[in-house]
């Protein structure tokens, strides 16, 4: 049982199926907010009017050894805005937005947010894929070796993790998947 009631991932609710297709005033913004601020910036957008797209996901969680479902944004820290110039200044005004990009192709965002809502609404499990590449720092979120940072380079046919030791200017590796691992 969630403990708040579901609140709209999309405003209005055609958003994506005809409104982003047939509005030509408007365009999307990928608006990247301040830490655990989507949902507020959502429910602040959907006050003043503004057409938005928050992807939410259920996550059950054990509380006081009740079992609670809670919807949480599938893109940490991003909400897609479809608006015109004042609805991204009014945007851009609620204190809760880090950035504001406009992606350059706004057919192609359209048609993948309509593929990310498919998947949502099929009920499949889902897991956020990021592409860790060759010389990009990141931190494993689990197991053993929790919290070790280091750079993943692509060798002998697989990411291996390199910590380095700069003063001695060596390091060691592991091979290690990229499910196991976060940018830093």
């Amino acid at each position: 049982m969630p403990i708040l009631a579901a609140e709209p991932s999309a405003y209005p609710e055609n958003l994506l199926d005809e409104l982003a297709v047939t509005d030509l005033e408007r365009r999307w913004w990928v608006v990247y907010t301040h830490a655990r601020q989507e949902k507020a910036l959502a429910r602040q957008l959907h006050a003043l009017g503004v057409p938005f797209y928050l992807p939410l996901i259920p996550k059950v969680s054990i509380v006081s050894g009740r079992r609670v479902k809670s919807l949480l944004p599938l893109f940490s820290s991003y909400v897609f805005v479809f608006g015109d110039d004042d609805e991204r200044i009014q945007t851009c005004s609620t204190k809760r937005v880090a950035h504001l990009f406009s992606p350059s192709n706004m057919h192609g965002i359209t048609r993948d947010l309509r593929n990310v809502r498919s998947l949502i609404d099929s009920g499949a499990p889902l897991t956020v894929e990021a592409r860790l590449q060759p010389g990009q720092r990141v931190r494993i979120k689990h197991g053993a070796l929790l919290n070790v940072e280091g750079v993943i380079v692509s060798r002998r046919g697989g990411d291996r993790l390199v910590v380095n030791v700069d003063f001695l200017q060596q390091g060691v590796s592991i091979l290690i998947d990229d499910f196991q691992l976060e940018p830093v």
